[in-house]
C-alpha cells in the first residue's frame, strides 16, 4: 500500500459519512475582479461538501477584501505525485495551489523534500497548537517547526450490536480491556461470535502497541529502526492475540477480505473495530439493524484513559514557493480556526482539530465515541520514508499473520523489524 493509499484507507469509511455533491476541478468562484489575489486552494474530494465550501468562501471573502477563493477540488488516485510536482515548480504555473490539503501522515514525505512554509509563527501560536489533537499535530512538526496545521480527524472505535449485548447481559459497553474481554467471552455462543477482528488489521494493533508503551518504528541519530519486538510491542500483539482468537475473523487478511462491515451485516456478529462511517455500509446490506448499532472508545488498560488509536485524518499546508504567503495562511486560519473547524466537523462528521471542540460532535454517538479516542490518537512514525514500509507486502501484516498461525512471537517480531528498519533506509 503506497503512502497515498494508507491516507485513502485511513478515511474510506469517515467519507462515506460526506454528503452532497462535490465541486469537480474548477474553483468555487468564476474568478478575480480587478485589483483582487485570488488565493488557490487544492482540497481532496470527499472533505468538504458544496455548501460548506460555498458558505465558508462567501464568509472568508466578506471578511477578507481583496482576496477571493480559488477551491480546486482534487482526487486521491495520483495524488502524492501532483503535489510534489506542484511544490517543485511552483507560482506561475496554472492552478497553482497556495494552500494544500494532505493526508496527516504525508506531511513527512513533503517536508522531506524542502517543498513546505514553516507555520509555526504566522499560524501555529495563533490556532492553540497545544490543543491540536496529537495525531494531527505531531506528523506535521520537523525539527520543532510546524509545516502541517491540523484540519480534522477520524479513527476507529467499536461498533456493537446493542440487541446482542443486551441478550448477554451487558447493560454498559465496557471501558477496561480486562472488561472487554470478560464481555465479549460473554457475547460467544453457538448463534453468535463475540468479535469480528482481521487477523491483518495493523492500524488496531498499533493502538494496543502503543498503549504499552511501545512503537512500530523508532529514530536514533537519524536512523529508523523496526521496533516490535521490544517487550512493550510484544505485550501490545500479545493482546491482540488474545481478543482476535474470540471471534472467526481470517487470520491471514485484513479487515476488508472480506470486507468487515459486510461481515458484521448479517447480525450474528456483536463487535467490529472501524471508523463509525462503515454503519451506513452495515445498513445497506441490513436495514433490520436501524437502530440497534452502537459505539464505544476502544477501551485502554484503565478506564481512566480509553485505548491509543491510529489517527487518519488531514493537514494544511502551503507551499514555500507561493506567491501569496499572506494570504494563503490567512485560508489556513480560518479553515483550521474554530468557528469553521467545528463547522466542518458538524457538516461533515469529522472530528474537530482540538480535543477542546469536542462538544460539537457530541450529538452524534458515532463521531463522539471517535473524538474520545482521538484525544489519545497517534500517527505511523515520522520518517518521509515510512510508505516504503505500507507499500505491497506489509511486514507488519506478515507478522500477525505468522504469530496467530502459532510462531513465535520473538522470532517473527524481530524477521519483521529487520524488514522496517531495511525500508526505512535511506540508503536502499
Amino acid at each position: 500500500m503506497t503512502h497515498v493509499n494508507s491516507r485513502r484507507l485511513a478515511l474510506t469509511y469517515g467519507s462515506l459519512l460526506a454528503t452532497g455533491v462535490l465541486l469537480t476541478g474548477c474553483g468555487v468562484l468564476p474568478g478575480t475582479g480587478e485589483g483582487e489575489e485570488a488565493v488557490t486552494v487544492w482540497l481532496m474530494r470527499g472533505s468538504a461538501s458544496e455548501d460548506f465550501l460555498k458558505r465558508f468562501t462567501e464568509d472568508f471573502e466578506a471578511g477578507h477584501g481583496g482576496i477571493t477563493l480559488d477551491i480546486r477540488i482534487q482526487d486521491w488516485t495520483g495524488i502524492g505525485a501532483k503535489v510534489t510536482k506542484a511544490l517543485d515548480e511552483g507560482s506561475g504555473e496554472s492552478g497553482a495551489p497556495d494552500v494544500i490539503e494532505v493526508g496527516n501522515t504525508q506531511v513527512p514525505q513533503y517536508v522531506e523534500e524542502d517543498g513546505l512554509l514553516d507555520l509555526s509563527l504566522e499560524s501555529a501560536r495563533d490556532l492553540g497548537m497545544d490543543d491540536w489533537l496529537p495525531g494531527l499535530a505531531e506528523p506535521g512538526v520537523d525539527a520543532s517547526r510546524q509545516y502541517g496545521i491540523p484540519w480534522y480527524a477520524a479513527n476507529r472505535v467499536v461498533i456493537y450490536n446493542k440487541d446482542l449485548f443486551r441478550q448477554a447481559g451487558i447493560d454498559d459497553p465496557p471501558t477496561t480491556r480486562a472488561q472487554w474481554l470478560d464481555a465479549t467471552r460473554k457475547l460467544n455462543s453457538a448463534d453468535t461470535q463475540g468479535i469480528y477482528l482481521a487477523g491483518q488489521d495493523w492500524y488496531t494493533l498499533s493502538g494496543f502497541i502503543w498503549d504499552e508503551g511501545g512503537h512500530l518504528a523508532k529514530e536514533s541519530s537519524g536512523v529508523w529502526s523496526g521496533t516490535l519486538a521490544t517487550p512493550a510491542a510484544l505485550r501490545g500483539m500479545a493482546f491482540y492475540r488474545q481478543l482476535q482468537a474470540l471471534g472467526g475473523g481470517p487470520k491471514d487478511a485484513d479487515e476488508e477480505h472480506p470486507p468487515q462491515a459486510e461481515q458484521f451485516a448479517r447480525g450474528d456478529i456483536a463487535q467490529i473495530i472501524s471508523v463509525p462511517g462503515a454503519a451506513q455500509r452495515i445498513l445497506q446490506k441490513n436495514p433490520e439493524l436501524k437502530g440497534k448499532l452502537g459505539y464505544f472508545p476502544i477501551p485502554g488498560k484503565t478506564s481512566s484513559r480509553p485505548g491509543t488509536v491510529f489517527t487518519g485524518g488531514s493537514d494544511l499546508v502551503v507551499p514555500a514557493n507561493t506567491d501569496d504567503r499572506d494570504g494563503a495562511v490567512e485560508v489556513v486560519k480560518a479553515l483550521a480556526g474554530e468557528k469553521w473547524n467545528t463547522e466542518l466537523a458538524r457538516t461533515m462528521n469529522y472530528v474537530p482539530n482540538k480535543a477542546t471542540l469536542a462538544d460539537a460532535v457530541a450529538g452524534e454517538p458515532g463521531v463522539a465515541a471517535m473524538a474520545v479516542g482521538a484525544a489519545h490518537g497517534k500517527a505511523t512514525p515520522r520518517s518521509p520514508l515510512w510508505p516504503n514500509v505500507e507499500a505491497g507486502d506489509n511486514p507488519i501484516k506478515e507478522y500477525m499473520s505468522k504469530v496467530l498461525a502459532g510462531g513465535d512471537p520473538s522470532t517473527e517480531a524481530e524477521r519483521a523489524s529487520r524488514e522496517i528498519t531495511d525500508r526505512l533506509d535511506e540508503r536502499n
